[in-house]
């Protein structure tokens, strides 16, 4: 892979109302890069952004402030502003159809039915981005799935979760330098239970 401007965004909603919550771990993910790799992200429009370099590739790190629904209001126009091509793009988001701390990396996709993945396949016109997926695990009921990714973690799934975190902030530098085959492999295998 050439060395190349790479957009790596999470999904979540701002302010402290949502953090920890659910449908937040996206945010967590970029987060956890900020300060593994120094990075202050600032305010910009309707943006958090900072960047770093890895292995001479620029980083960049974006987290919408628009909300959830919203997210592909702020992410298309930086996209376009910066002339990334939409196989540089790598979000990260949460997933309630795969159990609380499993891990999927695809290169393009469906949505799965989640609204900051439709937000941003609406505002770029194309779903050929690559995704990482953090299972967040299934609400008790279809009914109750907005519930369900605003509420917090129960504290046997925090371990999980944390764990989650890690290797999928490891993950996106892996599929920046070794590509998706490779990490997928990494990324998407079974953990053994703790």
């Amino acid at each position: 892979m050439s060395k190349e401007t790479w957009l790596v965004v999470g999904l979540g909603n701002p302010g402290e109302k949502y953090r920890g919550t659910r449908h937040n771990v996206g945010f967590r993910v970029l987060e956890r890069l900020a300060a593994k790799h120094g990075v202050d992200l600032k305010s910009k429009e309707d943006v958090l952004v900072g960047g770093f370099s890895l292995e001479g590739h620029e980083i960049l790190l974006l987290l919408p402030q628009t909300f959830m629904n919203e997210s592909g209001r702020a992410v298309a126009p930086f996209l376009k502003y910066r002339q990334i091509p939409l196989d540089h793009l790598l979000v990260v988001s949460d997933d309630l159809d795969l159990p609380p701390g499993k891990l999927r990396l695809r290169t393009s996709g469906g949505t799965g039915g989640h609204h900051g993945l439709d937000s941003i396949v609406l505002h770029v016109q194309d779903n050929g981005f690559p995704r990482i997926r953090i299972g967040i695990g299934k609400p008790p009921s279809p009914e109750a799935g907005a519930e369900h990714v605003l509420a917090s973690f129960r504290p046997e799934e925090r371990l999980l979760i944390d764990q989650a975190v890690e290797r999928a902030a490891e993950g996106i530098g892996s599929f920046i330098l070794k590509g998706p085959e490779a990490t997928m492999r990494e990324v998407n295998k079974d953990l053994p239970p703790a």
